[in-house]
């Protein structure tokens, strides 16, 4: 038996009936609420807040204050394993992020090591705990990481980019460097996750943002099969309760049936994706999340409420949808179209629950 007051979210992660659909929001801790943007400018950058467990907790728990979410998210960055590896992280203003220490050659390639998640990730460990005491039960908290694909694209690049002229590079020249890294990500991330899911992470999932810009025969090579890896490694179950893996491949609808083909709880959807024909190509074998344009939450109230009604008809009725958006919320949202999203979700799900 759950402990959780609301467990929908974990239920429909794991297809089981709901009462009415669960939502929770991609970024939903963040830029677009006046409260996070306040204490970011007292605590004076994001690493500040990141690193820091009370505060990370307290941003965890802006965005449930304000809407009736069924599951908190840790608040982290996806670049910490490789800021654990003593890349050098920094985010510079305008810019997003950027590595000191880029990895380009062999010697970069073999200095990369799994790094401790209780030695030098124990910041996130520690909020992943301060979070679920906090939380009371109240909803289930997901931890979350990069996958190694994408966390290699920021490594090898240095940062943000456009053409992804590194990467590709080692993936088109040194192909077997290029999978040493991938392979230390994957076991950092396997020993990352399972270190959140011992510290209290009640679910988890793996962004992998830029999976998307790959070849379908290299998307598999050199991104799926090391999220197998990770789903292969992952703790499923602690202390009596399952524990949902969710993948989520931004523009990645076209390998939908290859991904739950990894034996992962659910996979997420961007919105390039019609629901229906992503429910009939997994055949109902994974749940979906997702799977809402970001950019809706620009529009009326009454245009955000017909267009998850659209969304909630494209999926059907039946278990295994978790609403979300199909990428994160925008800063400039207004928070008061991410409560008319919300509480839409679950006033008009309802009838696609009835047995």
């Amino acid at each position: 038996m759950s402990s959780l007051k609301n467990d929908r979210y974990i239920k429909a992660a794991l297809r089981q009936p709901v009462d009415c659909t669960p939502v929770w929001m991609m970024r939903q801790a963040g830029r677009y609420l006046p409260e996070y943007r306040e204490l970011r400018a007292k605590a004076g950058s994001f690493m500040a807040l990141a690193t820091d467990p009370e505060l990370a907790c307290e941003v965890t728990l802006q965005p449930l204050r304000r809407f009736e979410l069924d599951a908190a998210i840790l608040f982290s960055d996806i670049l910490t394993i490789p800021d654990a590896m003593g890349l050098g992280l920094k985010f510079v203003a305008g810019e997003g992020p950027e590595f000191e220490k880029p990895v380009r050659t062999e010697s970069d390639v073999k200095n990369l090591f799994v790094p401790d998640p209780y030695d030098k990730l124990k910041y996130v460990t520690d909020a992943v705990s301060t979070i679920r005491k906090a939380l009371d039960g109240s909803v289930p908290l997901i931890g979350f990481s990069g996958s190694p694909w994408t966390l290699a694209t920021y490594m090898i690049e240095g940062g943000s980019t456009k053409n992804f002229s590194e990467i590709k590079g080692m993936m088109y020249q040194s192909p077997k460097l290029l999978h040493h890294v991938l392979d230390v990500l994957a076991d950092s991330v396997i020993s990352y996750l399972n270190a959140q899911i011992e510290s209290g992470a009640q679910a988890v999932m793996i962004f992998d943002t830029w999976g998307g810009v790959l070849t379908p025969r290299d998307y598999e090579l050199f991104s799926l099969q090391y999220m197998q890896k990770i789903v292969d490694g992952l703790k499923r179950e602690y202390q009596g309760e399952q524990i949902p893996v969710t993948l989520f491949t931004k523009n990645g609808g076209n390998w939908l049936d290859k991904m739950a083909d990894t034996g992962c709880d659910a996979l997420g959807v961007d919105w390039t994706c019609n629901l229906a024909d992503a429910r009939s190509r997994v055949n109902s074998r994974v749940a979906l999340q997702g799977n809402m344009d970001p950019s809706v939450l620009y529009g009326s109230p009454e245009r955000i409420r017909d267009e998850v009604a659209d969304i909630l008809k494209s999926y059907g009725p039946g278990n295994g949808h978790i609403f979300n958006l199909g990428h994160g919320i925008h800063q400039t949202v207004n928070p008061e179209h991410a409560k008319v999203f919300v509480d839409a979700v679950h006033e008009l799900s309802r009838p696609f629950h009835q047995e």
